[in-house]
């Protein structure tokens, strides 16, 4: 390498990033994890703004991996998922949705954010466009923005029934460059859950245009109305449709810190995805995957607690925000977020960093969560009802309390 001369000028960071792909550079800051930082170090602290719950994995499935540790289940693995985890999730899948029991449908990813992102590389090439209901899960857009795709976001309406999808304007956001659809439901951050007829208008719609859908469906389970499980794309799709079906082990059986999920597809697109697989992480460790299959074998009566514990959630902070007469609030249906707003205030990423520093409370403000989430926060209610009770009595007290607006940069 040649020696940089005195004379020679240094590029400023400026022009050093401007050899990053711009695509790259536009992908956005999250701003629920500027809360997270503004107030996770502060004493008493109760963090409502991040979306999983308090309690930890349980036993049984950390002993599963500790086992397989022990008889040094450490080397490289099958890149599809060990066949007896994708058997494994082909039973329960078989048993919740009445789907044939195919295990070939199924891909062990590092997280359900891989199964997303394995998908859009499926669907999306840069330049096309993705029609995502909003407010949704930062998370999806970026990461259709991530391969130089174009995410279309359709806002949700809004009434006394909370958030339900517009089909007109899912109509009318279709366009020559339109090439897939994302659903999430039931869905983080609003708890809309899809009824069958919004499915099978979904549905109508990409086969009209031949577009993909990715349904998010890993709420699934967390569901406030009859029966054990939402409504979900499985009960009106035919084998011939487009879908990917993204799924993660983090939300029912307390493992978000295990990263690891998976991806459903047509048995078709089966050397497709491990190529995907291959070239990204090749694969998902062994003695995790161990855990994973004893969640699904095992995990039925703690998934069960869980629920129930997320309903109480629901039922107390719900009734402590709606006696105030200060919130504009649907209590959800399904998934465990309140998205809420609170009356005169729309600046919601300061109030955000006010609740913070007046309350005590981290909550995420709804501008995270794109277009339709401006005047609305997301607090997550998968915690203890104890802490529920307390965070509740913050929020009554702040609401009910005259206060000076704070300048947060």
């Amino acid at each position: 390498m040649s020696p940089r001369t005195p004379s020679t000028p240094r590029p400023s960071e400026t022009a050093l990033m401007e050899r990053v792909q711009a695509h790259i550079r536009a992908l956005p800051e999250s701003g629920i994890v500027e809360v997270m930082k503004y107030g996770q170090q502060r004493e008493g602290m109760i963090p409502l703004w991040a979306g999983e719950g308090d309690v930890p994995t349980p036993a049984f499935i950390c002993e599963a991996a500790a086992i397989a540790l022990e008889a040094g289940e450490t080397f490289y693995t099958w890149q599809r998922g060990l066949p007896e985890l994708r058997a494994a999730i082909a039973r329960y899948m078989s048993q919740l949705y009445g789907v044939d029991e195919e295990p070939e449908r199924y891909f062990v990813t590092g997280s359900g954010m891989q199964a997303i992102t394995t998908a859009f590389s499926i669907a999306l090439a840069a330049g096309d466009e993705i029609l995502v209901p909003s407010p949704v899960w930062p998370n999806a857009p970026a990461a259709a923005q991530r391969i130089g795709a174009h995410p279309v976001f359709v806002p949700f309406s809004y009434g006394p029934d909370g958030f339900r999808l517009d089909m007109a304007r899912m109509e009318q956001a279709v366009t020559p460059r339109t090439r897939a659809i994302f659903l999430n439901t039931p869905a983080n951050p609003t708890g809309f859950v899809a009824t069958l007829e919004e499915l099978r208008a979904v549905l109508d719609l990409a086969r009209r245009h031949g577009l993909w859908i990715i349904a998010d469906e890993i709420y699934g389970r967390f569901h406030y109305g009859e029966g054990t499980r939402a409504p979900s794309m499985h009960d009106v799709m035919e084998p011939e449709d487009l879908i990917l079906f993204v799924q993660t082990f983090s939300k029912n059986w307390a493992m978000t810190g295990w990263r690891i999920g998976w991806l459903e597809a047509p048995v078709w697109l089966g050397q497709v995805v491990e190529n995907l697989i291959q070239y990204s992480t090749s694969g998902v460790a062994a003695f995790m995957q161990r855990g994973a299959i004893a969640a699904l074998e095992q995990g039925e009566d703690f998934l069960a607690a869980q629920i129930a514990r997320a309903r109480l959630g629901r039922d107390i902070m719900g009734n402590a925000l709606l006696a105030t007469d200060r919130v504009r609030l649907v209590k959800p249906q399904g998934a465990f977020y309140m998205f809420f707003g609170i009356e005169g205030q729309d600046d919601v990423r300061r109030l955000g960093l006010q609740l913070v520093d007046e309350a005590n409370v981290g909550i995420a403000p709804g501008t995270a969560f794109g277009p339709g989430g401006e005047g609305f926060m997301r607090l997550c209610f998968a915690r203890s009802p104890a802490q529920l009770e307390e965070a509740s009595r913050r929020l009554v007290r702040w609401l009910e309390t005259p206060h000076t607006s704070h300048a947060h940069r």
